[in-house]
């Protein structure tokens, strides 16, 4: 019972950004959930590690090289994949950040967080998605953050880039909720990962930030891995437009 709740063998997940930290974790779970894995990075070597990992669980694993800042490119690349195999899970992760206060922040710094965050997640749902509607079934998960419902410092493009993720996440659901696919998003409290390295090396901002979580410590990748596996299998086809926190209490106190 526990194994069809939450199983996912059969079924094809495209994850980008999975070379390392959250989406690596992210990818290795679905893997050894059932999945076979596609993973979308910038270049081979950046998969290699999450490649032979997910190999090792016994799935089939893939690989498209392609740039997510580039919208226009990650759009081609994605139809052409789904135009080779269905993808029954996308997972919106490859994400970046641009760290400088709003008066600051060049135009193309704000362009390239943008394009990658958001537009790169709406262009890869739109081209898979299509897949997924006239199959009439499909789970989409977008990696939203804790800055879908707050402003940061110092984070102007990504706090943009996040909420606006939040919306689409809810606007997709909303379309196509009536053809049996699930959208819906995670959002992360603060993860030791590489986007979070430069408050983590800053004592200050670093002790601030832990003592304000409950949990009393940062997250880790491995943290967000039940996240993904139950929003993407069936014991969650009821669950569509929600962004799941998982933040150790953060957004709570």
């Amino acid at each position: 019972m526990m194994e069809a709740s939450f199983g996912l063998t059969g079924q094809t997940a495209l994850v980008t950004g999975a070379g390392r930290g959250i989406g690596a974790a992210m990818a290795e779970a679905l893997a050894a959930a059932g999945a076979d894995i596609v993973l979308w990075g910038r270049s081979e070597s950046s998969l290699r590690e999450t490649q032979e990992t997910c190999s090792s669980l016994g799935r089939e694993v893939s690989t498209v090289i392609g740039d997510l800042s580039d919208p226009e490119e990650a759009a081609r690349t994605a139809r052409e994949l789904g135009d080779q195999r269905p993808v029954d899970i996308l997972v919106n992760n490859a994400g970046m950040i641009s760290r400088a206060p709003a008066l600051e922040v060049a135009y193309s710094d704000w362009q390239r967080v943008v394009a990658t965050n958001l537009d790169s997640a709406f262009v890869l749902s739109q081209a898979v998605g299509a897949g997924m509607v006239e199959r009439r079934r499909g789970s989409i998960i977008n990696t939203a953050s804790l800055l879908s419902f707050q402003g940061g410092i110092n984070v102007a493009s990504y706090t943009a880039s996040k909420h606006a993720l939040a919306g689409l996440t809810k606007a997709l659901a909303n379309e196509w909720a009536q053809y049996g696919v699930t959208v819906n998003a995670i959002a992360p409290g603060y993860i030791a990962t590489d986007n979070t390295s430069a408050l983590r090396a800053d004592p200050d901002r670093e002790e601030a930030i832990r003592a304000r979580i409950p949990a009393g410590r940062w997250g880790t990748p491995e943290d967000l891995v039940g996240a993904v596996v139950f929003l993407a299998g069936p014991s969650a086809r009821y669950i569509t437009g929600h962004t799941l926190v998982v933040d150790g209490g953060w957004m709570a106190r």
